[in-house]
């Protein structure tokens, strides 16, 4: 479905946030792992987190996980210490969406994974059965949901895991909320080094757990205040506007939660409450924005789409991982903003910049999503600076954010 959206005059509004996925999916990994009764509370009701459930609460023979490449990765460990065969499959892109890492990593611990199509891609045939723990390597730069998936499992084997991650480490804090959950549910785990992570052998505890809502999805609602603070600068008698988010704290183990601090220089303030979050426009905006993504990828599109709106001029490091998303991010985004009239370049498949660049917009752009939910949700509130925006297979949200566009609505927004 292809959606057009036309923005308010101002924004102020409270939003309920969706749940984590991130910690849903793997709160429900280590549940399921402690055998216990008691199910995480507020999982999200995204489209990655139903398939998880749907897995690991099913007896299902073949495993459909659609495009949840978090689902692919912690399943395939999962089942591989899960006594039974099984066939996990996903959609077209997630069968082009490299796993050779974490299957020779398995197999290195005794587990039973063949190959169905194409050599270091699923689908994946899966004999589940008893590994035995040793010291693994693993190249840090490696996908965190590779790094997690083992974690996770660890406590299982009958040595526990030493894992050595060798050169840069990305996403480091995806791999500290694994480790922070895992001792949530009662297993001994942690850095030994800057470099080696010890698990040691144990059972899971089934115990009472809340998932936090999320702060990748907060990143919208950021900039969104951004760009209308920019749009109504020059703006006489426009109201304050602001926008509060429930459910975030300040202590969150998310990486994501970092985008406040980045948004900072942009302009957006942070104010905690009770409840969560009030953001309002009353900083600075820095002339240029350079910043290494290595810890939140996942924020890459909207900051792009948000400096090039603003005219912020920018330079993003640490993207190496963005380009074995839902779809090949760098690219997508270089292709969609071309048609709003900004030329983004990229070097060496793990940078990003925009120095002011201009070309002839598009008179009518309709930005593709390339089946990813983040380029949806990152494109729509480009309304905001232009008369209107529109979202081609707009329903791609469901994947981790299913009201998105409710919630744009409460907040004013005409959607058509």
């Amino acid at each position: 479905m292809q959606y057009t959206l036309i923005a308010p005059g101002t924004v102020n509004v409270t939003v309920g946030l969706p749940a984590s996925k991130s910690i849903s999916n793997r709160a429900l990994v280590l549940h399921a792992l402690s055998k216990g009764s008691i199910r995480p509370e507020n999982l999200s009701d995204c489209d990655d987190t139903f398939v998880m459930i749907r897995a690991l609460e099913g007896d299902l023979k073949e495993i459909d996980i659609m495009a949840a490449g978090t689902a692919m990765r912690f399943l395939t460990a999962y089942l591989s210490v899960t006594l039974g065969e099984h066939l996990i499959t996903g959609t077209a892109r997630m069968q082009q969406r490299p796993i050779r890492i974490l299957v020779e990593a398995l197999q290195t611990l005794g587990a039973d994974i063949t190959y169905e199509k194409n050599e270091g891609y699923p689908p994946l045939r899966i004999v589940g059965g008893k590994l035995d723990g040793k010291v693994l390597q693993l190249p840090g730069n490696v996908s965190s949901q590779y790094i997690s998936a083992l974690l996770m499992i660890a406590p299982t084997l009958p040595q526990g895991l030493q894992l050595e991650l060798t050169g840069s480490i990305i996403s480091r804090p995806y791999i500290n909320l694994t480790l922070q959950l895992m001792k949530a549910f009662g297993a001994e785990a942690g850095w030994s080094s800057d470099c080696s992570i010890v698990v040691k052998p144990g059972k899971y505890q089934d115990v009472p757990f809340l998932v936090e809502n999320d702060w990748s999805a907060a990143s919208y609602w950021y900039q969104i205040l951004a760009l209308s603070a920019s749009r109504n600068k020059n703006r006489e008698a426009v109201p304050q506007e602001s926008i509060e988010l429930t459910g975030l704290f300040p202590d969150s183990h998310q990486g994501d939660s970092r985008g406040a601090e980045v948004f900072a220089k942009l302009g957006i303030q942070t104010t905690y409450t009770s409840q969560g979050v009030r953001l309002t426009q009353q900083g600075e905006v820095v002339e240029r924005l350079e910043e290494d993504m290595v810890d939140i990828p996942d924020l890459a599109q909207t900051f792009v789409v948000t400096c090039c709106l603003m005219g912020v001029p920018f330079r993003f490091t640490g993207l190496q991982s963005l380009k074995i998303k839902e779809t090949d991010r760098i690219n997508a985004l270089q292709v969609e903003l071309r048609k709003l009239g900004y030329v983004v370049l990229s070097e060496a498949d793990s940078v990003l910049y925009w120095d002011g660049e201009r070309c002839e917009p598009e008179v009518s752009p309709v930005i593709d999503t390339y089946e990813d939910h983040r380029m949806a949700m990152a494109f729509a509130p480009a309304c905001i600076v232009m008369d209107r925006i529109q979202i081609a297979n707009s329903e791609v949200v469901s994947k981790s954010y299913p009201r998105y566009w409710e919630d744009l609505k409460l907040a004013g927004f005409v959607i058509k």
